[in-house]
């Protein structure tokens, strides 16, 4: 299987190379994302790609902006490389099926997380407060515990280490209560259009966040969505509070890595090949489950 680690497009100014994506600027308004097949856990991108993964994050996230339209529009541009700028299609083996030419944003400075159970840092804080990003909630919910209702969990976005959590008090300090506001009810909103339809596809979507900017003055969705990656996704059949549950993304890797002795600091160790292609099939059996379709 081949796998994507870096991409290299010289005829493009590189703009920023995450843990996962490569962004390419195009002319002044557009931008070229290539989701490569790196993986990261604990902040480390890991010694080893998982084949296909940067593909079945790109194409999950053009099922979700189609389907999500009617809530709110996105960035995307074009998925078809035939249809990118002419000098691009020579770098046709790095670009399809894994990349998008999108509408430039300005970006909103905030993460939109939503959350229907409790896990992750939530769960931490519930323990610690009763609370989450000062959301009070019921006592005595336990790990994985459907919340009464989906509750908006906001973000500060950080350019190293984990973003912070913050209360809904300080997004508006940071971008006044119309946007917050707005931004809030656009998270719940297509998180729970998402949410239903995963139900019926057999996924419990536990938590996402969502990234969004302006473009020509309208709010709009923008980076990657609902994916594996940026989400928790549960099997629903075999969904039991009480404890951690299966999950489609990385959890798989995280686990492996904590039965190493390694203290979570670069460089990261390679991941053996039964683990490679364990997480590879998790992402994919979530690509089909959710479309339908074979990668």
């Amino acid at each position: 299987m081949n796998s994507l680690t870096q991409s290299t497009i010289p005829t493009l100014p590189l703009l920023a190379r995450g843990k996962v994506r490569d962004v390419y600027t195009v002319g002044e308004d557009k931008l070229l994302m290539i989701a490569t097949d790196r993986i990261s856990a604990f902040d480390c991108v890991l010694g080893s790609p998982i084949p296909d993964k940067g593909k079945v994050l790109t194409q999950i996230s053009l099922f979700w902006f189609e389907m999500l339209n009617d809530i709110v529009p996105n960035h995307l541009l074009t998925a078809s490389v035939d249809e990118y700028p002419a000098e691009l299609r020579q770098y046709r083996d790095q670009l399809e099926g894994r990349s998008m030419l999108v509408k430039r944003a300005r970006m909103v400075d905030i993460e939109c997380v939503a959350r229907g159970y409790l896990s992750g840092s939530g769960l931490k804080e519930y323990k610690s407060n009763g609370t989450v990003c000062g959301i009070g909630l019921p006592a005595g919910l336990v790990d994985s515990s459907q919340l009464p209702e989906p509750i908006f969990t906001p973000a500060s976005k950080e350019q190293t280490g984990h973003d912070i959590n913050i209360s809904f008090e300080a997004a508006v300090e940071r971008v006044g209560v119309e946007l917050a506001s707005r931004l809030r009810d656009l998270t719940l909103a297509i998180y729970q259009k998402a949410a239903g339809y995963a139900l019926t596809r057999g996924i419990i979507i536990a938590d996402t966040k969502f990234e969004f900017g302006f473009i020509d003055g309208v709010l709009t969705l923008g980076d990657e969505v609902l994916t594996p990656d940026s989400s928790r996704f549960w099997p629903a059949a075999e969904y039991k509070a009480g404890g951690a549950q299966p999950s489609f993304d990385k959890q798989y890797v995280r686990d492996y890595l904590e039965t190493l002795t390694w203290n979570k600091q670069p460089p990261a160790p390679v991941l053996p090949d039964e683990v490679v292609a364990g997480t590879r099939a998790k992402y994919l059996d979530a690509y089909t489950r959710l479309t339908g379709k074979e990668l």
